[in-house]
């Protein structure tokens, strides 16, 4: 089974920065596309951004000009760059993959753990 484990959440202030990353780690699969959520106190889960295989990138409104994502592909890890953030950024940070596994021979969707952004003052 593959799995994600995410790194690089923390406290920052308002404007600040934070690099996420999230690393794939197993035996014998492919990565699809990889993407990151979040989730709010009180809040559903919500789509930051993804980044498949061929390069397409998508953000969601709130991500767009401060947020890139990219990847490593040799090391089969994802990062997510946040920049100018703001308090309402502040949230558990989810990693996601689109993965085939071929050891089981069938397509995988992992989560990781999830690390915690905090934006305050």
């Amino acid at each position: 089974q593959v799995r994600l484990v995410e790194s690089g959440g923390g406290l920052v202030q308002p404007g600040g920065s934070l690099r996420l990353s999230c690393e794939a780690s197993g035996s014998s699969f492919s990565i699809y596309a990889m993407g990151w959520y979040r989730q709010a106190p009180g809040k559903q889960r919500e789509l930051v951004a993804t980044l498949s295989r061929d390069g397409t990138t998508y953000y969601a409104d709130s991500a767009k000009g401060r947020f890139t994502i990219s990847r490593d592909n040799p090391e089969n890890t994802v990062f997510l760059q946040m920049d100018s953030l703001k308090p309402e950024d502040t949230a558990t940070y989810y990693c996601n993959a689109e993965i085939y596994n071929y050891a089981l021979g069938l397509s995988e969707n992992p989560w990781g753990q999830g690390t915690q952004v905090t934006v305050s003052s």
